[in-house]
């Protein structure tokens, strides 16, 4: 049974009707399309994070339902605006800054409009404000917000928007890829102009396969230590 609540969406005036409950047109066979948490989707370099995103909006638009997508304004190696996946999925997403506040700009704007669901790519570029708007957005009016993006940086340190994630987020799923031995990759390598390891440069460096290796843990180690940096990460 559907509910009715006057919900203010922020800003004079702007008081509208909300749907509170099960929303129309959802279907019970996926939990994600249902329930409105804030997820966050993790993996290596090369895990197929977009694909996943791309294949989560098409299943919404199958349902007769429309979703939000958010991309990083930094990350414009397809174009500005552009999601697309190595295998060659894409889709058209709204940008944002590390300025921006994503309720206020983007998701109240949208659920006006009756979207179904956020998804956010690159996630590991948000600010930690931003991802507590996600979090408010999923808590004040039932929207599934799906975060994608890498944990760690080349570094092995995490992302500021990654670490708040992992904070905040009600469900965390790790998408696996390889390393070249066959063991899980959870780590990423960032190459030089030679092909080689480095560690050294800005923490945000854009890039795709010509930049960064996905790596397991004990392969990340060894390019760590080859390059002369502490046998323990993060100790002088």
């Amino acid at each position: 049974m559907l509910t009715h609540a006057s919900v203010d969406f922020g800003g004079a005036g702007s008081e509208a009707t909300f749907f509170s409950g099960k929303r129309p047109g959802r279907r019970e066979t996926d939990e994600e399309l249902q329930v409105a948490k804030l997820y966050f989707s993790y993996a290596s370099m090369g895990a197929g994070k977009s694909a996943y995103l791309l294949q989560t909006n098409f299943n919404y638009t199958e349902r007769g339902m429309t979703s939000l997508l958010l991309t990083a304004a930094l990350d414009d190696r397809y174009g500005a605006g552009k999601i697309t996946s190595r295998i060659g999925m894409e889709a058209d997403a709204k940008t944002f800054a590390p300025t921006d506040d994503l309720l206020e700009t983007f998701i109240l704007p949208a659920l006006r409009e009756g979207v179904s669901a956020v998804l956010v790519d690159e996630a590991q570029f948000l600010q930690p404000e931003q991802v507590w708007q996600l979090a408010e957005a999923v808590d004040r009016f039932d929207v599934p917000v799906m975060c994608f993006g890498l944990r760690t940086s080349f570094t092995g340190d995490l992302f500021p928007g990654s670490a708040a994630l992992l904070a905040a987020a009600d469900q965390m799923r790790e998408i696996k890829t390889i390393c070249c031995c066959g063991k899980k990759a959870t780590y990423v390598l960032r190459k030089d102009a030679t092909g080689q390891p480095t560690f050294s440069g800005a923490q945000v460096q854009i890039g795709g396969n010509d930049s960064y290796l996905p790596v397991c843990r004990k392969h990340w180690m060894e390019a760590w230590i080859a390059a002369g940096r502490p046998r323990i990460p993060g100790t002088a």
